[in-house]
């Protein structure tokens, strides 16, 4: 068991590994092998019955959610767990988008009418969602490469989103915080083109009252257009959505004001990138680590030079200290860790990709994911850079703090 995780979240992770491999559950009929039957839902078409049947026998899709939502209660370290597992298979599945992105931020920002419809659904793997995000710019909107001070979701300008209050009409019941319409493009949403439910960040108020808030969508909502993009083996499946006067439901009531400096919104999505970077990180991990096991049995069977062995025994050191960074960054609070393990992850997965991966498809499949995920949520000296302001090592235009507390992570950062 490792220090960071209990007992119980390795048997969550033997249970999973065994069904991502294919194995059956302990308590598991071996002839059920059928779609359970589910439906599509008020929000879009139900998910594939593979991701409810996992979600179902392992407790995958609410690892991290609280019980009483139908969750596990496993927090932010069950869920890089589920990450690191997913990503030994490179498999697509709606947990990071559905799991790691938009659970938290329904969950930190949603009313209690909003979280009890949603949460439990989510929970079953009945309903998948993705977080949308204009100009491709999720890293920055979850202060993971800069500030997120709100101005990335459009600002007034052409080229966001943009969302205006309308009256309900006639016959139509009241919703908390109105009802909404929202214009404007998001690109590279990731499960943007499957999820059942969108969580669109918008501008709002015009420029004196200039505000960003997030907003529920239907997936079948009149006025939406999803464009799934192409992708290639390995890469994360994502879609451009086109908003065209389509109505939306403000997650939250909109009436908190700031805290601390910032909105809740901004504060929301900057604490959901820090855990989503530890997952993304343990994800990242994860991946490297298969490849690396891989790489260690050709080079034992006699399929790879002997000389190989050390480049592959210094890798696998690498992404253990990735993977142990991972873990910490899960059950840390601390500013700027998050950014650094997924910083070091995807350096180490990037270095294990190029040199031992596999000729052909399978060792594409796992260059082309890392790739995708330093465009997605980095680059590196991106993160880097941002956790050494965060750390307070890098101030524009003051000098450098010296002297950081041992084992901090501004430590950490003054390592690099």
């Amino acid at each position: 068991m490792d220090a960071a995780t209990t007992e119980e979240q390795e048997e969550f992770r033997r249970t999973l590994r065994a069904h991502l491999r294919g194995g059956p559950h302990p308590d598991e009929d071996p002839g059920e092998n059928g779609d359970d039957g589910a439906v599509p839902g008020p929000d879009g078409p139900a998910p594939g019955a593979e991701w409810r049947r996992l979600a179902r026998r392992t407790g995958l899709a609410g690892a991290a959610l609280p019980t009483a939502y139908g969750g596990g209660g496993g927090g932010p370290v069950a869920l890089a767990v589920a990450c690191e597992e997913t990503g030994r298979t490179l498999r697509p599945s709606p947990l990071f988008a559905t799991a790691v992105l938009t659970a938290p931020l329904l969950l930190a920002l949603g009313t209690e009418r909003q979280r009890g419809a949603l949460l439990p659904r989510c929970a079953a793997g009945e309903l998948t969602c993705a977080t949308a995000v204009p100009a491709g710019r999720l890293a920055t909107a979850l202060a993971l490469t800069g500030p997120n001070g709100g101005d990335w979701a459009g600002g007034g300008r052409a080229g966001g989103l943009q969302a205006r209050k309308v009256p309900g009409g006639p016959g139509r019941p009241p919703v908390d915080g109105g009802r909404w319409l929202l214009y404007g493009e998001a690109e590279r949403v990731p499960d943007g083109h499957t999820a059942g439910l969108l969580l669109v960040a918008a501008h709002t108020g015009g420029f004196t009252r200039s505000r960003t808030r997030l907003f529920l969508v239907r997936a079948q909502a009149p006025g939406l257009r999803r464009v799934a993009l192409p992708t290639a083996p390995g890469e994360r499946p994502c879609a451009r959505l086109e908003l065209r006067q389509v109505e939306g439901e403000l997650l939250g009531t909109g009436e908190g004001g700031p805290v601390g400096g910032r909105m809740p919104e901004t504060a929301a999505l900057a604490a959901v990138g820090a855990a989503a970077a530890a997952a993304l990180a343990a994800e990242t991990a994860g991946a490297a680590d298969a490849v690396l096991s891989r790489a260690a049995a050709r080079v034992r069977d006699g399929g790879a030079p002997a000389g190989d062995g050390a480049r592959v025994a210094e890798l696998h050191a690498a992404v253990r200290a990735a993977r142990a960074a991972a873990y910490s960054a899960a059950g840390s609070a601390e500013p700027g860790v998050g950014a650094l393990a997924l910083a070091q992850a995807l350096q180490a997965q990037r270095a294990v990709a190029a040199e031992v991966a596999p000729p052909g498809d399978d060792g594409a499949a796992y260059a082309r994911r890392a790739a995708c995920d330093a465009l997605l949520l980095g680059p590196v000296h991106r993160l880097r850079e941002r956790a050494a302001a965060e750390a307070g090592l890098l101030t524009i235009g003051e000098p450098a703090r010296t002297g950081p507390p041992e084992g901090s992570a501004a430590a950490a950062v003054g390592a690099w």
